[in-house]
């Protein structure tokens, strides 16, 4: 995979900053791994748990490394507290599409607009700097929570993919529900709704 994201990346407005995760996030990600298990209900790589949280961080980081995907840190600007992470991945030049997820936040973060500042940083980095066809959200199907926050920044459903992978307790299987955003929506509708939700 070849792709060109600078290891400076930085994606801002006045109420939130992305920049690269790296493996010194550990402090910054530690209280919301340690008080808030229920964060990676969903999640397939669990970050609940100091070690846990380092060997999260430690797999994206290798996963940046290797080209393969963009993870960010989240920064609140009106707490001046790191809220949580989320990042681009299984990017393909060729076809110009990627997958954009992995993303949680601590509690005191959720429903506060924080998300739809990182979403629209990161739709418009894909589709105008990246030159994206296409960006696709996965989540687990039961979920509920994360489908309408998709749905809510104008991403259309397309389908489940039945019993499609395991679940971090490996005696269960989920169904994984698919949603995307095309180029063409996101500039004939998409980016104007958005920016009159932020």
């Amino acid at each position: 995979m070849n792709f060109n994201f600078s290891q400076d990346l930085v994606l801002e407005d006045e109420q939130v900053l992305l920049r690269p995760l790296l493996i010194t996030d550990v402090d910054n990600l530690l209280e919301i791994s340690l008080n808030e298990p229920e964060t990676w209900q969903y999640s397939l790589v669990q970050a609940n748990g100091k070690e846990n949280l380092q060997t999260y961080i430690q797999l994206a980081v290798k996963a940046r490394e290797s080209k393969t995907q963009f993870p960010f840190i989240v920064f609140d600007k009106k707490s001046g507290k790191y809220g949580g992470s989320s990042r681009f991945y299984e990017i393909n030049q060729d076809f110009k599409t990627l997958l954009l997820g992995y993303t949680w936040y601590g509690k005191q973060f959720r429903g506060t607009g924080l998300n739809k500042h990182c979403k629209f940083l990161l739709l418009q980095f894909a589709f105008e700097e990246l030159g994206m066809e296409r960006v696709e959200f996965r989540a687990d199907n039961n979920n509920a929570r994360s489908i309408a926050a998709m749905k809510s920044i104008g991403c259309t459903e397309e389908g489940v993919l039945r019993n499609h992978m395991p679940t971090f307790n490996s005696d269960l299987r989920r169904d994984t529900i698919i949603l995307s955003i095309l180029r063409s929506e996101w500039f004939d509708t998409v980016k104007a709704n958005l920016i009159k939700k932020l």
